[in-house]
């Protein structure tokens, strides 16, 4: 059996929104709706100016139609190593935003041309021997001052357990405890400025009245997914 390096999406590409729609019914919420809450995360952080921005794994290209609408001066580049993904993103037709094919280890940019770099359950689908060569990378491509959002899935959250172990483009996932991810960020020297828990409650019935309560519990480490900003 080869190594695992990074987990294959071309089989997913052309029917990737309805798989994940269809496994996150439990949450309440679409795959739109949780590729558009990480998009306006940034926004207390990032001004809608000319910034360089490098979306890794960035799969269909939905992340950047998000993007377009929140942060329009804001230059976009996405880049993933699913062929069929890049492919879906370009039929998307979004002006100004370049994506390219990536071999999961250069990334096709030279050293510091980027302003921010953004990873969103991506790490938990790369074997964790190229964990480190992955962030060294970011840090290389990333401006004095550059800033890196990174969101994972929280491994010590049940319902996010549940749906990683029921998604059939997660089968071979590993998931990573934010200790672990900061660990990595560290000894890559990236500043953590920010970490947050994310996702407590389903946005369906009862639960949906709760969601305002999630401001509160950020430092809880028991929410579906984490958030952690880092500074180069």
């Amino acid at each position: 059996m080869s190594q695992r390096t990074f987990d294959d999406f071309d089989e997913f590409a052309n029917n990737y929104r309805d798989i994940h729609n269809q496994n996150l019914k439990l949450a309440g919420a679409d795959s739109f709706y949780f590729a558009e809450m990480k998009v306006r995360m940034l926004r207390p952080f990032e001004k809608n100016e000319n910034l360089q921005v490098l979306d890794i794994g960035c799969g269909d290209g939905t992340t950047e139609v998000f993007m377009q609408r929140y942060f329009s001066a804001w230059q976009l580049a996405g880049i993933d190593v699913s062929e069929k993904s890049i492919v879906a993103a370009k039929e998307k037709n979004l002006s100004g935003v370049n994506f390219s094919l990536y071999n999961g280890s250069a990334i096709p940019l030279i050293d510091e041309s980027v302003d921010v770099v953004f990873i969103a359950g991506v790490l938990h689908h790369v074997a964790f021997s190229l964990h480190y060569a992955l962030i060294k990378e970011i840090a290389r491509v990333l401006k004095k001052g550059g800033r890196l959002y990174v969101f994972e899935h929280n491994p010590l959250n049940p319902l996010t357990r549940h749906l990683v172990n029921t998604c059939m483009f997660d089968s071979n996932a590993k998931l990573l405890r934010s200790s672990y991810a900061m660990r990595l960020l560290r000894q890559n020297k990236f500043k953590i400025q920010s970490k947050k828990f994310i996702i407590f409650f389903p946005r369906k019935k009862i639960f949906s009245g709760m969601i305002f309560l999630e401001k509160y519990l950020e430092w809880l480490p028991l929410g579906g997914q984490y958030f952690i900003k880092a500074l180069k």
